[in-house]
């Protein structure tokens, strides 16, 4: 059935769903079709419509600016610097950052086409020099091009004497050091903090 087959094609590139598990999430819609569909036709229509990249940091919100960015008891002097908004998503649930955001929507990588003008560096700039900032904190993912992005910002935001941190790296909470991957031991022997 070509109707059902699009639907599952659909389903099937979303992250974390292959194959198998869109077709049972597209059955499981048709067998709760009067109840299910209606509710999520209406959020999907509410989601195009009403959901919006905020100006300032790439976040999502209900209108131009985000409600981290309207926020008020925020410290608009400290920025993170995350790859995709799930990483401003993640953050905000350790409840441990009061600060602001600039999300990249993306990571420099020749192979996939992503150049510094993919990245809104101007924007960033513009915000840490015009804001005032005093520190940022890179929050990006420890792979080549994470660390590549890294660098790159880094050397651009040198001139503007702003701090500049990273998250620590190293052995999670629960991590049993012969599970670790050798790369996590090393950066963890090298981040070592005093007891």
């Amino acid at each position: 059935m070509k109707q059902l087959e699009d639907v599952i094609e659909i389903f099937s590139k979303l992250p974390g769903l292959g194959p198998r598990s869109a077709r049972k999430i597209a059955l499981h819609f048709i067998k709760k079709r009067h109840t299910l569909l209606p509710i999520l036709k209406d959020k999907l229509d509410i989601l195009a419509n009403n959901v919006h990249e905020c100006k300032i940091c790439g976040n999502y919100g209900e209108s131009d600016k985000c409600d981290i960015c309207k926020d008020d008891k925020r410290d608009k002097k400290t920025l993170c610097i995350v790859n995709d908004v799930s990483d401003v998503w993640a953050i905000e649930r350790t409840k441990s950052y009061n600060g602001i955001y600039h999300v990249l929507g993306g990571l420099l990588s020749a192979i996939d086409g992503i150049t510094p003008s993919n990245l809104k560096l101007d924007k960033l700039i513009l915000r840490v020099q015009n804001d005032k900032i005093n520190e940022v904190i890179f929050a990006l993912p420890v792979t080549i091009e994470g660390q590549t992005t890294l660098h790159y910002i880094a050397e651009i935001l040198k001139p503007c004497g702003v701090k500049i941190t990273m998250l620590a790296l190293g052995i999670p909470v629960g991590g049993e050091l012969d599970y670790l991957d050798d790369g996590t031991i090393l950066n963890a022997i090298k981040a070592r903090n005093v007891f």
